[in-house]
């Protein structure tokens, strides 16, 4: 079996090889032996490198990302999760398309102010009421979090 030194991983991944030590300490990643003081890797590792860039790309944090890798190192990926994630993904992109607009619109407006603007008043008070929803969601959400703690 080829092994792929540290170096190398670090420069077909482009993740620096004091990242790729800090992804072995937290046990999404291992090396099969040193040479020297220099670690040794499957090549499966970059298949991993890939998912965990992947999964952090979409939002995961590095502890759930973890959990998507068996014991063998290999993808066990939870697909009920992997649905809530693109359900959040996609209001993220519903509101990031809304923002978007609602900034054009504010450059490209034609009233004197953009307080005299009907458009602009209605995109603001839409915003306003996703702000409050945040909000209580994430006030909800870290109650929780301290309920369990």
């Amino acid at each position: 079996m080829k092994v792929l030194d540290i170096g190398e991983v670090a420069a077909q991944s482009g993740i620096s090889p004091s990242a790729l030590r800090y992804y072995e300490e937290a046990g999404l990643i291992s090396s099969i032996s040193r040479h020297g003081l220099r670690r040794q890797f499957p090549p499966e590792v970059m298949l991993q490198l890939k998912l965990i860039s992947m999964g952090k790309m979409a939002g995961f944090s590095l502890a759930e990302i973890s959990g998507m890798f068996g014991r063998n190192g290999m993808p066990d990926l939870p697909r009920d999760v992997l649905h809530q994630k693109a359900d959040e993904i996609d209001r993220q992109i519903h509101e990031l398309t809304a923002l978007r607009d609602t900034l054009r619109h504010v450059a490209d407006c034609r009233a004197p102010s953009h307080m005299e603007c009907p458009a602009f008043r209605r995109l603001v008070d839409v915003a306003g009421r996703h702000g409050k929803r945040r909000g209580n969601a994430e006030k909800s959400k870290a109650r929780g979090n301290l309920s369990r703690s």
